[in-house]
């Protein structure tokens, strides 16, 4: 498995994020129903935690499945974002969490990757996958979906005409 799709938005993501921690204007409270940069980062923290245990377990032979809904619970980002220390912290956690899937992706066989994962995947309360997905798909959509879009949405924080050189 080729880990430069999965490492270039990870770079895109914490570009972002740097930018919208350094803008210094962001808004505190972003659009109703919206998170803030911290919890952003605390739910991609948890998605990519949950991504690296499900390989983890594939690669051990052992069962698994995965389901995004603790990346989603209030109470746990706040607790993840409280752990990790704030915004540096949870940035910091994010690029070795994605420096440790990157190395483990392309160890992973054809066989592995094609592992069925028992999977349930939620987004402002509905559900977008209650399936089995092959391992390989859970991690592309970090790549080529979760990521981006979260990319997307801590950018949309910035203040007007701020960040307009960053790319995704």
């Amino acid at each position: 498995m080729d880990a430069t799709p999965l490492q270039d938005a990870y770079r895109a993501l914490l570009e972002a994020a740097a930018t919208v921690a350094g803008s210094g204007g962001t808004s505190p409270d972003p659009p109703a129903g919206e998170w803030n940069a911290d919890q952003i980062l605390a739910h991609v923290a948890l998605v990519t935690a949950a991504t690296i245990a499900a390989a983890s377990a594939v690669t051990a032979g052992a069962n698994t499945t995965y389901d995004n809904r603790m990346a989603l619970d209030t109470w746990t980002i706040q607790r993840v974002i409280t752990l990790a220390g704030g915004n540096a912290g949870l940035r910091e956690r994010i690029r070795s969490q994605g420096d440790a899937l990157c190395a483990l992706g392309p160890g992973l066989s054809e066989a592995e990757l094609d592992t069925p994962v028992p999977t349930l995947l939620l987004s402002n309360g509905t559900i977008l996958v209650d399936q089995p997905l092959p391992l390989r798909d859970l991690i592309t959509g970090l790549a080529d979906v979760e990521l981006p879009g979260h990319t997307q949405q801590l950018l949309a924080l910035l203040p007007a005409g701020v960040g307009a050189d960053v790319t995704t």
